[in-house]
């Protein structure tokens, strides 16, 4: 069993954010496999389906970006996954727009959302897959900058790493190599 989550904040407001990257990786991956968030519990919203045999849940905590290891920690712990199997879908303010880098485990950096789920999970070896958010115009306030519409000049090269990002978590569940998707898409 796997389970892929995706950071984000529930408002509409929020929904054409910068901070909602992790949010739409997930869309877009529902989409791919044909399901949709027609389930609510583990403080968030989910859909099931099968990947090569493989069941894969498909989370998006609606605790707010700081909170959301509540979500997911409450999931992990029913469906008693290996923490190898969860994979993290996140916006990334330290890599370029239109990048995406795969990590097999590591710090939480500066994201709260991830600072909450390595928090509430008490370790950092998870699969992670950051969607890079950084501007190469001024960002000015940090939170100011995350939380605004994704700029017209960058939302090409975001859905471009967006793509990325759910090809590598889809061929993850199909059984490639970590480190073989890590090579194709760290760039």
């Amino acid at each position: 069993m796997y389970i892929v989550v995706g950071l984000g904040n529930p408002e509409p407001k929020y929904f054409k954010t910068y901070h909602n990257v992790g949010f739409m990786v997930l869309d877009k991956l529902a989409s791919k496999i044909g399901v949709n968030f027609n389930k609510k519990g583990f403080k968030g919203v989910y859909a099931t389906c099968e990947i090569q045999g493989e069941k894969v849940i498909l989370l998006k905590p609606q605790t707010y970006m700081n909170l959301s290891g509540n979500s997911v920690s409450e999931i992990v712990k029913f469906f008693k996954v290996p923490l190898n199997n969860v994979i993290v879908c996140y916006d990334d303010v330290d890599v370029n727009v239109g990048s995406v880098r795969i990590r097999l485990k590591g710090s939480a950096g500066s994201h709260n959302g991830m600072k909450s789920i390595v928090a509430s999970l008490s370790n950092t070896d998870f699969p992670r897959v950051r969607v890079g958010i950084k501007s190469v115009h001024p960002i000015g306030d940090m939170i100011d900058y995350v939380l605004s519409d994704i700029r017209k000049d960058d939302i090409n090269l975001v859905n471009t790493a967006i793509d990325k990002a759910v090809d590598a978590c889809y061929e993850y569940i199909n059984g490639k190599n970590l480190e073989n998707i890590m090579n194709k898409y760290n760039g």
